[in-house]
């Protein structure tokens, strides 16, 4: 754990299924650039399995 902070989608900055947004929150980056870094991952071939797999890995803010 980073500070104590726990990895989580986001909520509030979400486009699809918040995965990008939280690992912005997570680590103080914009999600725009997370994004844009996935997209290339993406054109390689593996991003959009290894993106659902996070998405079901990485879980919802506590309510």
């Amino acid at each position: 754990m980073l500070n104590g902070k726990k990895l989580y989608r986001s909520q509030e900055d979400k486009f699809l299924l918040g995965v990008c947004g939280g690992i912005g929150e997570y680590f103080g980056i914009d999600p725009t650039i997370i994004r844009l870094l996935w997209v290339l991952l993406a054109c390689s071939g593996s991003g959009i399995l290894v993106y659902f797999i996070a998405a079901i890995i990485i879980p919802l803010p506590p309510a």
